[in-house]
């Protein structure tokens, strides 16, 4: 049975790109990987350990979700980011057409979720949703570990091409907040404009102005 497991990186970040990797593998070589964790319990260098050894083990597939995207969304009167999630997840399933899928569920309402999901489906294999997946099921940390990877990846580079420091892009990191008072005008591309911290900003200097 070929199984594949979803989880995403950069969820409620404010600057960068949503990543969402698919990782598929027959369920009896599962035991070859067993022991990960969540990548949120791992340090970068483990997790980038992890993912020069296993990447070669698996076959992968990591869609980048740009912020105009992800504002573009948000601005729809049909989408929302569960909802933009649910389509490249669909889109991974699309890709790899496996036996089994199980996914972080970013939605608390599964049912409605799953069937969503399945609208958007070309294909028709066994679906398990939860949540915190990515702590119970091996694939789904392996998933979650390329995610972060590429994530961290994506924001380096950005970094090297504004040749300014980031940080991790979360509105609760502070060198983000620093990145994002100083520079949201210069670098608007790289921001999600929908996001309050940035909305908030754009809103004072309109009134200073």
């Amino acid at each position: 049975m070929r199984v594949l497991g979803i989880d995403e990186a950069g969820r409620g970040a404010l600057v960068g790109p949503l990543v969402m990797s698919g990782v598929l593998m027959e369920d009896h070589k599962l035991h070859t990987i067993d022991g990960l964790k969540d990548s949120k319990k791992l340090t970068k260098k483990q997790r980038e350990n992890i993912f020069r050894e296993l990447n070669s083990k698996v076959k992968s597939i990591t869609i980048k979700i740009p912020p105009h995207e992800i504002d573009e969304a948000l601005d729809s009167q049909h989408l929302n980011l569960n909802w933009l999630e649910a389509l490249h997840i669909a889109k991974l399933i699309n890709s790899f057409k496996p036996d089994k899928v199980i996914i972080d569920c970013p939605s608390p309402n599964i049912k409605a979720y799953e069937e969503y999901i399945k609208r958007h489906l070309s294909v028709k294999p066994q679906l398990v949703l939860e949540h915190k997946a990515d702590e119970r099921h091996t694939l789904v940390a392996l998933a979650s570990i390329l995610a972060k990877v590429t994530r961290d990846s994506e924001i380096k580079k950005i970094e090297e091409r504004i040749k300014k420091t980031i940080g991790s892009g979360y509105p609760a990191d502070e060198i983000t907040q620093k990145f994002l008072k100083e520079h949201h005008e210069e670098f608007p591309f790289i921001f999600r404009k929908s996001w309050e911290p940035y909305k908030r900003l754009r809103q004072t200097k309109l009134e200073q102005f």
